[in-house]
């Protein structure tokens, strides 16, 4: 991160091809992500329906209630509102299954649910419609979304099984196999890179509106710990699972949509500033919550 905005802001013309390098260098890390977890195991966690009805409640249901009171405190500047919004809205699909196993989650489960998580985003439309105005639709544009879904899910799921395949049977696939999972954190340093040095001087330009974005943010990831910690006690789930949900209700998706807010019209230029805004707070918290998360939910609890 460090690296990315010392060089967005030496050589600020980097920005825009740096864009164009986000979904690609993300689809790796994704990758990366899904070929560490067995398919035998996402199989097994798709059959848990308890927990997935969980995610979708906390995500869906939970999430807009909290996010339409916190985003009032923004409602003034419609952009700024927007990329609030778009952020807090949309469930994590990508590096929260990295966290979630570096807390003890059962990160195979939340890999599961990342397809269904990221359909159910398609809700992201009638949120806006809600929050914001009817007016503003019209300047959505889903094929980013779309496009997100086919290559950043789809196709790193798919290329994440053809590897395992091959491992199984190959020396070669073996060989690739181990060299992608041992690339994970050199893949997650060069994305976090990318995007800071891709809108870091567009930050620095409109930091006084973006400062007031920061604390609820922060609000947000705080708030989401008695939430998924209530969610996950009443419908019984185990501690791995717990945190689970913890994790999947406070990690937004701010990489994956950030596509969908660099896309919309210039007059929402915040919006997609408002998006990696979030993703620095988030990251601060998610070093947190790896530590906190398993004193909340610790070992000895019981289903």
């Amino acid at each position: 991160m460090v690296i990315g905005a010392a060089v967005g802001l030496w050589a600020p013309a980097v920005a825009h091809p740096l864009e164009l390098a986000i979904t690609p260098v993300l689809g790796l890390l994704l990758y990366a992500t899904f070929l560490g977890v067995p398919f035998s195991a996402i199989g097994r966690a798709f059959r848990d329906i308890r927990f997935l009805a969980v995610l979708l409640v906390v995500n869906f249901a939970v999430v807009p209630v909290i996010v339409f009171g916190l985003s009032r405190f923004v409602a003034h500047d419609q952009a700024l509102l927007v990329g609030v919004l778009l952020v807090l809205l949309t469930p994590c699909v990508d590096y929260v299954i990295v966290f979630t196993g570096l807390a003890g989650g059962a990160k195979e489960r939340l890999l599961a649910a990342a397809p269904i998580l990221m359909l159910g985003q398609m809700l992201l439309p009638l949120y806006l419609w809600l929050f914001v105005g009817p007016e503003f639709i019209d300047a959505v544009d889903l094929a980013p979304f779309l496009d997100a879904f086919l290559l950043l899910i789809v196709l790193p799921l798919a290329a994440a099984g053809l590897t395992q395949y091959a491992a199984a049977r190959t020396r070669a696939g073996r060989a690739l196999s181990d060299t992608v999972q041992s690339a994970m954190v050199p893949l997650m340093m060069l994305t976090l890179a990318v995007v800071v040095a891709s809108q870091i001087a567009g930050v620095g330009r409109q930091l006084p509106a973006l400062l007031a974005t920061i604390p609820l943010y922060a609000a947000f990831a705080v708030i989401m710990i008695p939430v998924g910690l209530v969610a996950g006690r009443a419908a019984r789930l185990d501690v791995a699972r717990t945190r689970a949900v913890v994790f999947s209700g406070a990690t937004r998706n701010s990489l994956v949509v950030l596509p969908l807010a660099l896309a919309l019209p210039a007059t929402f230029a915040l919006a997609p500033l408002a998006v990696v805004t979030q993703t620095l707070v988030e990251l601060i918290a998610m070093v947190v919550f790896v530590r906190l998360v398993p004193r909340f939910v610790p070992v000895r609890q019981r289903p």
